[in-house]
């Protein structure tokens, strides 16, 4: 079978739960979508606002604050909110990739630590994490076992490597700047194994599949920053289970038997995205989902991904909270239909915010300030 390009974006917006507003639980949906990156933290209920029909942000809290959903540093060295079902197998399968980001990274050595040394504190860190613990407590507890002071870069790599979770700290989005951690919960991730790493790779990626897929290999690396050998090991694992496919310009592509391939022609609504959401990054080829003249707008230099606007399945624009309602501002001319849907997606977005902190993504607003390629920018009207 070949995939065009515009069925291949359709078959990521019905498994992103983009096509239609699901009605489903948080739990079933993050299930669903596989992970959503979380370094920002008002970004994940952005995205199940997009995603699941009368999203509650309570529901959010609860699965948050009772560990059934939870924030670590898994794919692509970053922070991500997982099933906490899912964690075990994709911290597994992401082992590799963190030791050698992490526990090798020169300024590690540079301050005198070795990955030997991290395996020799973990122990004592997991244990004293058993209850909910803040950044400087186990930084100190750290210097206390070392029996000398650990740099800011040292407990950076350690704690990203360490199987820790995001402990809550609070309103409005349930992670604070002031972080606390809490380790993993039984059965803990089995780290330095290269078998049971293998393993959970290839659960990694068979889950991946069935959010993102189809996908290559080259998108399997980009989604988790996995060695691209390490991918191919895992997918022949998975050979048995998979389907190959052919994409556009021949690429080879793999996916789940079953799995939703709406037809290209299906109508997909507009969406005002969260920052940093999992479709905007999950593939080799962005665009799938952001046109390539519209990237370098998108993703930024330094690596922010800014709210977007989705028009038929693809970047049309970004958007930001204003003290008006929501800022559009379209890298191309719209039809006045899509404005008028825009228009009721802002109003409930706005009144969605409004109840938490309207002013979500203020801090970059630096980004506008220096100029977007806009064709026309509207303020649309909050509830």
């Amino acid at each position: 079978m070949v995939m065009t390009a515009r069925a291949l974006n359709r078959s990521t917006l019905a498994r992103q739960l983009l096509l239609e507003r699901a009605p489903i639980g948080v739990g079933d949906a993050v299930r669903q979508v596989v992970a959503l990156q979380a370094q920002q933290p008002g970004s994940p209920y952005v995205a199940l606002w997009n995603r699941v029909a009368g999203f509650d942000p309570a529901e959010l809290d609860k699965a948050v604050a009772g560990f059934a959903l939870v924030r670590s540093t898994l794919m692509r060295l970053t922070l991500h909110l997982v099933h906490a079902g899912d964690y075990r197998a994709f911290r597994e399968g992401m082992e590799p990739t963190l030791r050698g980001s992490r526990l090798h990274d020169p300024r590690f050595k540079a301050a005198g630590f070795t990955a030997e040394d991290a395996d020799g504190l973990l122990p004592g860190l997991r244990a004293y994490a058993g209850e909910a613990r803040t950044g400087a407590q186990l930084r100190a507890h750290l210097a206390a076992a070392r029996g000398g002071p650990v740099e800011a870069v040292v407990w950076r790599m350690i704690r990203q490597y360490a199987p820790l979770w995001h402990a809550p700290t609070g309103p409005p989005w349930s992670f604070g700047t002031a972080q606390s951690f809490v380790t993993a919960e039984a059965p803990l991730p089995v780290l330095g194994d290269p078998e049971a790493s293998a393993a959970g790779l290839a659960v990694l990626l068979r889950r991946y599949l069935e959010g993102f897929g189809p996908a290559s290999l080259a998108d399997m690396a980009q989604f988790t920053l996995a060695p691209r050998g390490k991918v191919r090991e895992a997918v022949l694992l998975l050979e048995d289970g998979l389907e190959q496919l052919e994409g556009p310009g021949g690429t080879v592509l793999h996916d789940v038997p079953g799995a939703p391939r709406p037809d290209e022609d299906v109508p997909a609504p507009p969406r005002l995205m969260a920052m940093w959401d999992s479709v905007l990054l999950a593939y080799a080829d962005r665009g799938r989902v952001i046109p390539p003249e519209y990237r370098g707008q998108v993703i930024r230099v330094n690596g922010d991904t800014l709210p977007t606007v989705l028009v038929d399945g693809y970047v049309a624009g970004v958007w930001r909270p204003v003290a008006e309602g929501v800022e559009v501002s379209a890298f191309r001319p719209l039809p006045a239909r899509v404005w008028a849907d825009l228009a009721a997606e802002a109003a409930a977005l706005d009144g969605f915010l409004a109840a938490r902190d309207r002013r979500v993504y203020g801090r970059y607003d630096h980004w506008w300030v220096k100029g977007l390629p806009a064709a026309e920018t509207r303020v649309l009207p909050g509830a």
